[in-house]
């Protein structure tokens, strides 16, 4: 006997979901359908690491459930699928958080307070909103393991990144070195390449066009561009470019003579006739009095803009002169640039070349240092203003101009960084470059334009990684420098550091811990002690592949199953973050990238496409639309909307709009079954479906249906995420407003005939085959189906529709031919449709005839599916339509316009006069047709024209996919009589419904205040008594239910009333 439980049919999919994710909690759901696979082929997934200190948001569910498809589809092809959650927990977005709870401002403060409280503060700190990820995953269906994660901070990870990092050395790619690196003056660290990549902003930026006084020349100066004025008081020379042409201009107005780049003179000097006003009094301009190559002003000397930096660093480089360097352009500025060694990459490796010295008026915390008169104490970027006045009034600013710049910005405080000479500790990726760049091609990128773009360009100008952070949260850098020769120790191990440093015990791999720990040096025999910094974070997620198992010290055999991953995903962003540090590491260790297949997600956005935030007021807390949504509404928005790596825009609207038309049908159908089955007790188990006795409308389904097995198959394997979802809700549409809509009655039928049984057993399979290929997407509505359709009634299946197999196509089930015939009949009817909704004549009112031109002709079955459905007595196939249509014809003002501009009127005369199909006839043929104009033949093309379909009084006609239907609008006497009677038959079955009345209860049906209407239910009353269920048809009085009705402008009252 069935016993379906009865379906809610309203849409609060969220309430539901919530006993799905209770029972799979409280059945393991997941831990079995991972175990159920142990042994088999493995299919490996890396969870890129959080930070557990920060609030999920909607982005995360995002990536959570791209993420999540994956791994759910490949575990119902029978993969074993690893899924170990892992939480990022070093780093200084931790360091922040606990400063800001703690009121520190800056790293000093951490000192004072005591680095051991603090990084005790910070291990606290990590775990702040632990349980709102966990609630976020499993409220979205994220399946990972979270009880058993990989930690960032455990002992057994640093470990393995001790090994990792003692590795590289041995290889020669760790070494320390004194180079420009982009520094955070509020952190007090510097920031990878990687890091900064994520961190640029446009900002406006006043610019310096400064006069530099040529030594010995009173009048003389040479022109230099700036966008960072603070780092002027740092200048210790100027640089050209030794093949470019520099000029020599005097000014017209004040007798200065200025030098720079001839290719730049009128953008930055103008006209050298200068401007009139209005009243012809001109201003500027300029003779230009002299010319040489860059190189013939090499060595030439200038004064310095001011004094401070000798003053401060007492150097004894010469300095203060005219370098030459190809690394100069004319794309802006004056062609010469100001070299100031501390604050940039090319302005170090020209003061090397030359021997100038590196003067640094910019301390740890991006302040001027003492000694620096009026600049002295104030922050880089705020001394801006105060140098831009100064050289104002000093008579050395030629202009200021403010451009829009793209500058970086601090990722984890959102500081302008400043390019700061420090000492680093790095590692030499430059030296694999290729191998980094043949790695990044062996991965299939999704989409595959971040290969060379994003990611490719990215290598192709990779620099060597700035490893060490001087912070306190973080992976110690494991190297042990001897204070007396210099030598370097890299220490590989817990056990290394045992044995090395006499330590007795265990010890935690954490600063101040080892801070003090010294070995003997194996070279001179001196004190080793390790070198302070700890590394940067990047290198710790960059890492899970083989830390997460403890590798190499233990799990040898997992990791290599495990690696590389099959599959990752996580937003654009980490194309140069976490996607760059995995392929790194990985490159730099075992010579090959650490995944196969990525899928690059764009970012969610709000409805006008802006990024969220709290600050804009736009952000959209997750919690908050899983609980208006529910998981599976949002799941399937993010997968059906765009593609994964197009940004999402997110609106509560179209998320409800996706639910309906794909959630919403499918949860429909499936209440449709079950409401039936248990009036009929129909249990499935009692059946078979057997093939050569089905309808063909079965036969056509069952067809639609294993060919849709074969594409979301498909598509999943290659990770075609949106493909698959628009083949789901494409076929569901075709399943419930096709293919159930022309069944119902075969469900209303009494007893249980073998067509009646077919029915039930067709639509049964495709809904329980519907729900496991849809699984992976929609976890939580198919659990809910699955349970209800399959376990009910077969206690040994699986209890989990994530615990079944993923369907297999059924190849003789698939009939192409069948499937494009139908392809045909649904064409007629939306062109039907198309013209039914033009001439405003109701579906339920019949229609005397209609023809169909088309390339086939469809058998008198198909035929008859086409007149039922667009509710017509006759279809007639014609290869010529113009007896009911013509075509018109207007110029296309576009094209005809500047070719036929005072003719124009005479052709659109013209046009009305001639024979339409005769000339539609001529284009199709030809591409054009001739008209004579004014005495003018005229040829004009298909682009010449509008061109539109007319249709003759008393018919109408629509057009598509080389398909035009004509219908006769004509209405004889009967067929407005039908029309009348099927009106009032769906006007009562809505009473029913609107009574609360039960599919199979019998009533009464009672017609007052139209004697029209009332007679026409009459005169068909065997016909509305077997459709609505009606014992006996009264007129002229009321009873149970009633309501009043316009139908087809005739006003009555209609009353239901349900029999004992």
């Amino acid at each position: 006997m069935a016993d379906y439980k009865k379906v809610d049919t309203s849409l609060n999919f969220a309430e539901r979901e919530k006993e799905v994710v209770k029972f799979w909690n409280e059945n393991h759901v997941f831990e079995e359908s991972v175990k159920k696979n142990e042994g088999k082929e493995e299919f490996s997934f890396y969870d890129g690491p959080p930070t557990a200190n920060g609030k999920p948001h909607i982005g995360h569910i995002l990536t959570r459930v791209m993420k999540d498809i994956i791994p759910r589809y490949q575990t119902m092809k029978g993969k074993h699928v690893l899924r170990k959650a892992g939480w990022d927990t070093h780093g200084l977005p931790v360091e922040l958080e606990v400063e800001k709870k703690l009121g520190f401002d800056h790293k000093t403060e951490i000192e004072a307070y005591g680095i051991e409280p603090f990084i005790k503060e910070c291990k606290k700190s990590v775990w702040k909103y632990t349980e709102e990820w966990k609630e976020m995953s499993d409220r979205v269906g994220y399946w990972c393991d979270m009880d058993a994660p990989y930690v960032t901070y455990h002992d057994d990870y640093i470990e393995s990144e001790w090994w990792a990092l003692k590795t590289m050395h041995e290889k020669g790619l760790l070494y320390k070195g004194h180079k420009i690196v982009p520094y955070c003056p509020r952190c007090g660290t510097a920031l990878s390449s990687h890091e900064v990549a994520q961190g640029y902003k446009d900002v406006k930026q006043k610019t310096a066009f400064v006069k530099f006084r040529v030594k010995g020349e009173k009048n003389t100066y040479i022109l230099a561009w700036t966008t960072t004025p603070w780092t002027l008081p740092s200048n210790v020379a100027l640089c050209m470019h030794p093949d470019y042409e520099y000029v020599r201009v005097k000014m017209n107005e004040n007798g200065e003579e200025y030098i720079l780049a001839e290719g730049l003179l009128t953008a930055t000097l103008g006209s050298a006739e200068g401007v009139a006003d209005a009243d012809g009094n001109v201003s500027g301009g300029y003779k230009i009095i002299g010319k040489k190559k860059g190189r013939e002003y090499e060595h030439t000397a200038y004064e310095p803009l001011y004094p401070f930096g000798k003053d401060v660093f007492k150097f004894r480089e010469e300095a203060y002169y005219v370098v030459n360097d190809t690394y100069v352009t004319l794309t802006d500025g004056t062609g010469v640039v100001h070299i100031a060694p501390a604050f940039g990459e090319d302005d170090y490796r020209v003061g090397r070349k030359y021997n100038l010295p590196v003067v640094q008026l910019i301390d740890e915390e991006g302040k001027f240092p003492a000694g620096c008169g009026f600049l002295t104490g104030l922050h880089a970027q705020e001394a801006d203003e105060k140098v831009l006045a100064d050289l104002k009034d000093t008579g050395k600013l030629l202009k200021s101009v403010e451009i829009l710049h793209s500058y970086p910005f601090c990722w984890r405080c959102d500081t302008p960084l400043i390019y700061y000479a420090r000492s680093s500790w790095f590692i030499k990726v430059t030296a694999v470059k290729d191998r980094l760049i043949a790695a990044n091609r062996s991965v299939n990128w999704i989409p595959e334009t971040i290969k060379e773009g994003r990611m490719g360009n990215f290598l192709e100008n990779v620099i060597d990684w700035g490893l060490s952070r001087d912070r306190y949260w973080g992976t110690p850098l494991p190297v042990w420098v001897c204070e007396d020769c210099g030598e370097i120790t890299v220490i590989g191990s817990k056990a290394e550091l045992k044995e090395k440093c006499g330590v007795k015990g265990d010890i935690e791999l954490h600063r101040p811990y080892l801070d003090n720990l010294t070995c003997k040096c194996g070279k001179c025999g001196g004190k080793m002690k390790r070198t302070p910094e700890v590394i940067d974070c990047w290198f710790d997620s960059g890492s899970m592949p083989f830390a997460q198992h403890h590798y190499p010290f233990e799990n040898k055999e997992v990791f290599e199953q495990q690696f590389p991953a099959k599959f990752i995903s996580e937003a654009v962003d980490q194309t140069r973050g976490w996607f760059y540090s995995l392929l790194a590491i990985s490159t730099l260790l075992f010579n090959k990238a650490p995944y196969e297949n990525v899928i690059v997600l764009g970012h969610v956005q709000d409805a006008d496409g802006q990024k969220m935030s709290k600050s804009k007021g736009n952000a959209v807390d997750p919690f908050d639309a899983l609980q208006k949504h529910g998981a599976d509404a949002i799941r399937w928005y993010f997968y059906e909307n765009s593609a994964p790596w197009v940004p999402n825009r997110f609106k509560d609207e179209w998320v409800s709009e996706g639910q309906r038309k794909f959630m919403g049908t499918f949860w429909n159908t499936y209440a449709f079954f079950v409401l039936y089955a248990n009036i009929d007790d129909f249990d499935a188990t009692k059946y078979q479906l057997e093939y050569d006795k089905l309808s063909v409308m079965d036969k056509w389904l069952l067809s639609k249906l294993n060919s849709l097995v074969k594409v979301v198959d498909n598509n999943l394997e290659n990770y075609k995420i949106t493909e698959t979802a628009r083949a789901l809700e494409d076929f569901t549409d075709e399943l419930s407003n096709w293919y159930v809509r022309r069944s119902r009655e075969r469900f209303w039928a009494k007893g249980m005939e073998q067509d009646k049984i077919n029915a039930y057993m067709t639509l049964y399979t495709t809904l329980v085959t519907l729900a496991k290929i849809s699984a992976p997407m929609v976890p939580f509505m198919t659990e809910s189906i699955y349970r209800n359709l399959v376990c009910s009634i077969d206690k040994n299946a699986p209890i989990s529709i994530h615990l079944c197999d993923f369907p297999k196509v059924n190849e003789q089930f698939i009939d192409k031919k069948l499937e494009e015939t139908m392809d045909d009949v649904l064409d007629a009817v939306v062109i039907g449709r198309a013209c039914r909704n033009s001439t405003n004549i109701k579906n339920r009112q019949p229609i005397g005839k209609m023809f169909i031109k088309a390339d086939w002709k469809l058998d008198e079955f198909y035929t008859a599916i086409i007149a039922d459905e667009l509710n017509v007595k006759e279809v007639e196939y014609t290869d010529d339509v113009r007896a009911f249509t013509s075509y018109s014809f207007k110029p296309q003002m576009k094209t005809l316009g500047p070719k036929y501009g005072k003719l124009l009127n005479a052709i659109r005369t013209a046009l009305t006069e001639v024979d339409g199909n005769a000339t539609m006839d001529k284009l199709n043929e030809s591409g054009s047709f001739e008209l004579n104009v004014e005495g003018q033949a005229i040829e004009l093309s298909k682009d010449d024209v509008l061109i539109e379909m007319t249709q003759k009084e008393g018919f109408v006609a629509s057009s598509d996919k080389g398909i035009t239907v004509v219908l006769d609008t004509n209405l004889t006497p009967e067929l407005i009589e039908e029309g009348f009677v099927r009106e009032v038959i769906s006007k009562v079955q809505t009473m029913r419904k609107d009574a609360g009345f039960e599919v199979m209860d019998k009533i009464n049906l009672y017609v007052s205040g139209n004697d029209k209407i009332a007679d026409i239910v009459n005169k068909n009353a065997a016909q509305v008594k077997t459709v609505v269920l009606a014992q006996d048809i009264i007129t002229g009085k009321t009873a149970g239910f009633e309501k009043e009705w316009d139908i087809n402008g005739e006003k009555v009252t209609l009353a239901v009333e349900k029999l004992a």
